[in-house]
C-alpha cells in the first residue's frame, strides 16, 4: 500500500498538474492549427506533414507505461519533474528546426515528457486525494485541463499567428514549462509505490518500435498496397505479436495480463484507444480542411477545435453534478456511441460555421468520456499502481491516436477527390470506428454476463 502524505497548503497538487497536462495539451495541438505554415517552411511533403501531427502521440504512447513505473520506483515528483523539461526543451528544439526531421525528433522528445506527465501527474492525484468524492473532483478537473489545455493551444495559435509565426508558439511552451518546474517542488507532495516492480525493457523496446512501424505503414498507404506497406504492415504485427509473447513470459511485464480480463480495465483502455482513433484523428485535421478546404484563415479555421475543446472542459467538470455516476463499462459504451453519430454531423460540412454544431455535440461527449475515462484508469488497478493504471490507459489513447491522425489524413488527401470530400468519408471511417469500440465493449459485457465466471 502506498502511503500517503496529506498535502499542507503548500502542497496542493490539483491545480499544477491541471496546469501541467493543460500543458502536455497545448503542446499537442501546436502543429495542428499552423501545419499549413509550418509544413511550407520546412518543405515538408504529405508523409513528413503526418508525422508532424502524429509524432508526438508516437512518444506519448511509447512512453506512458515506462514512466508510470519509473514515477512509481523514483518518485512521482522528480520524475513528472523531468517530464516537464523534456517538454520544454522539445519545444526550444522545434522552435529553432530547420527541417522536418528535426521538428518530428523534438515532438517525440515532447511526447516522452507529456507521458511523463501524464502518468505521473493522475498516480499523484490518486495519492493525495481519497476515494469517492475527493478523487471524483479531483479526475473532473483533470478531465476538464484535457479540453482546457486544447483550447488554450488553439488560441495561442490564433494569437501568435497575428505577427510572430509558428515558432513562436514553441518558445511560449517553453516557457510555461519552465516557469511550472519551478514551482513543483513546492507544489506536489512526495509519493512513490511501497513494492516497485522492474521495468520491463525488452517489453518497452519492441513497444516502441511496433508503434513506429505501425504509424510508418499507414503513412504508406497514401502510395496504396506497394511492397513497402506489406513489409512495414507484417514488421508492425510481428513486432507486437513478439510483444505479447514477451509479457507473457516476462516476471514483470509492462502491463499484467490478468488485467485486460477485468471488464472496467478492458472498457477504459478500449474507449481510450477508440478516443485515439476516432475523436483526435477528426478533431486533429479540423484547421487543415478549414484553411485548405474553405479557404478560412488561421484564426477562423481555429475556431471549430477551440469550441470543441470550451464544450469538453466545461462538460468535464459538470460530470460531478450528475445525478448518477459514470461507472463501468456501460457508460464508456454508450458516450462512445453518442461520440460516433455526433461525428457523422461533421459530414458534408462545407463551410467553418457547418462545423459549429457537430463540434459543441462531439465536446460534450468528450468532456464525458476524458472524466470517466480518468477515473476509470485508476480505479481499475490495485492502488499501490495508480501510475501504472493511468499510464495504460492513456498509452492506448496516444496509441490510437498515432494512427488515427495518419489514417485520417491519409484518407482525406489521399483521395482523388478534393479536401472537402476527402474530409467526409475520413469523418465516416472515424465515426464508424468509434461505434466498432463501443461494439466491442458491449460484446464483452455480454460474454460476462452469459459467462459470469469469465
Amino acid at each position: 500500500m502506498s502511503l500517503r502524505i496529506k498535502p499542507n497548503w503548500t502542497e496542493r497538487p490539483l491545480l499544477p498538474i491541471a496546469l501541467g497536462t493543460a500543458l502536455v495539451l497545448v503542446t499537442y495541438v501546436t502543429p495542428m492549427a499552423t501545419l499549413p505554415s509550418t509544413a511550407g517552411d520546412l518543405g515538408a511533403g504529405t508523409s513528413a506533414r503526418a508525422w508532424i501531427l502524429s509524432a508526438m502521440s508516437v512518444g506519448l504512447a511509447g512512453g506512458l507505461l515506462a514512466t508510470g513505473l519509473l514515477g512509481d520506483r523514483f518518485g512521482r515528483r522528480g520524475v513528472y519533474a523531468a517530464g516537464l523539461s523534456a517538454i520544454a526543451v522539445g519545444a526550444l528544439g522545434c522552435a529553432v528546426a530547420w527541417n522536418p526531421g528535426i521538428l518530428i525528433g523534438a515532438r517525440i522528445l515532447q511526447g516522452f515528457g507529456g507521458a511523463v506527465v501524464i502518468a505521473c501527474g493522475l498516480a499523484v492525484l490518486a495519492h493525495s486525494y481519497a476515494a469517492g468524492a475527493q478523487r471524483a473532483h479531483a479526475t473532473s478537473i483533470w478531465g476538464a485541463s484535457i479540453g482546457a489545455g486544447i483550447a488554450g493551444g488553439s488560441l495561442l495559435a490564433m494569437l501568435l499567428d497575428l505577427g510572430v509565426g509558428w515558432r513562436s508558439n514553441y518558445v511560449v511552451t517553453a516557457l510555461a514549462g519552465a516557469i511550472l518546474l519551478a514551482g513543483t517542488r513546492v507544489t506536489l507532495p512526495a509519493s512513490r509505490a511501497a513494492k516497485v516492480r522492474p521495468i520491463d525493457v525488452p517489453g518497452l523496446s519492441l513497444l516502441v518500435v511496433g508503434i513506429v512501424l505501425l504509424v510508418a505503414a499507414i503513412t504508406q498507404l497514401r502510395h496504396g498496397v506497394t511492397v513497402s506497406f506489406i513489409v512495414l504492415a507484417l514488421s508492425a504485427l510481428g513486432v507486437l505479436a513478439a510483444l505479447g509473447i514477451v509479457e507473457e513470459r516476462v516476471r514483470h511485464p509492462l502491463l499484467e495480463p490478468g488485467l485486460l480480463r477485468d471488464p472496467r480495465f478492458l472498457s477504459a483502455t478500449i474507449g481510450a484507444l477508440t478516443v485515439g482513433v476516432g475523436t483526435i484523428g477528426m478533431t486533429s485535421f479540423l484547421p487543415t480542411v478549414a484553411q485548405s478546404g474553405f479557404g478560412a484563415s488561421l484564426q477562423l479555421a481555429s475556431l471549430p477545435p477551440l469550441v470543441w475543446a470550451i464544450t469538453s472542459t466545461f462538460t468535464a467538470v459538470a460530470v460531478r453534478w450528475l445525478p448518477f455516476p459514470l461507472e463501468g463499462p456501460w457508460p464508456v459504451a454508450v458516450l462512445l456511441a453518442l461520440t460516433a453519430g455526433a461525428m457523422l454531423t461533421g459530414v458534408g460540412a462545407g463551410s467553418v460555421p457547418r462545423l459549429i454544431l457537430p463540434m459543441v455535440l462531439v465536446g460534450i461527449t468528450s468532456g464525458l468520456l476524458n472524466s470517466t475515462l480518468g477515473r476509470e484508469a485508476v480505479a481499475s488497478v490495485p492502488a499501490d499502481h495508480a501510475a501504472t493504471g493511468s499510464g495504460a490507459n492513456n498509452t492506448a489513447r496516444y496509441l490510437g491516436a498515432a494512427c488515427g491522425i495518419t489514417l485520417f489524413t491519409i484518407i482525406a488527401t489521399a483521395t482523388t477527390q478534393d479536401i472537402v470530400s476527402g474530409w467526409s468519408t475520413a469523418v465516416f471511417v472515424a465515426a464508424g470506428l468509434t461505434a466498432l469500440g463501443a461494439l466491442l465493449i458491449v460484446m464483452r459485457i455480454l460474454i460476462r454476463t452469459r459467462k459470469p465466471g469469465s
